[in-house]
């Protein structure tokens, strides 16, 4: 964490356009900005007047914290609000993945164009990568993790699968914190 004009921020990494890593800087958000969000995670397809007038905003205040937001990346693409079964792709497992240290940023390009992998990760401890995927069925799985195995610099993967979702990706109980 970096302390900025006693605001505190993040400093996260996102891969620009020309795959180079650039620094993004999140600002904390503040208790107006989560009233808003909160206020979004209840009807995400409010129109910002009536959002405003609900929360006791001005238009202009709502419509700029949500510009600020998400050119600062706090917020997710809406695409992320896509259920990957209503896409066929109901199959869903971690494959983590042990790599050649040396060709890591070529291990992370190949990982980001196949499709089924949604994110990934680098976690402390043993393994390098933790890759979070969906796939059609189980056999489909299989050609996923063979896929991701021979990426450039990544040497061994291990895969296991979803047997059942019991508590979906949230954020409102930290909105409401």
């Amino acid at each position: 964490m970096v302390q900025q004009t006693g605001v505190e921020v993040d400093n996260l990494t996102n891969q620009s356009r020309n795959n180079e890593q650039e620094v993004v800087i999140l600002q904390e958000l503040d208790e107006t900005d989560r009233r808003i969000l909160a206020g979004l995670d209840e009807d995400p397809r409010v129109p910002i007047m009536v959002l405003a007038q609900k929360l006791g905003l001005a238009r202009g205040t709502v419509q700029s914290r949500l510009e600020r937001m998400s050119a600062s990346g706090a917020l997710r693409p809406n695409s992320s609000r896509v259920l990957p079964s209503a896409l066929g792709r109901g199959v869903g497992a971690v494959v983590s993945a042990e790599l050649d240290q040396s060709h890591l940023n070529e291990a992370i390009a190949a990982l980001r164009t196949i499709p089924e992998v949604l994110e990934c990760h680098a976690p402390a401890g043993d393994t390098d990568l933790l890759i979070r995927v969906v796939a059609k069925s189980p056999d489909d799985l299989y050609r996923v993790s063979e896929e991701i195995r021979l990426c450039p610099g990544i040497v061994r993967t291990s895969t296991s699968m979803f047997l059942r979702e019991v508590i979906p990706y949230r954020t409102t109980g930290l909105l409401e914190a």
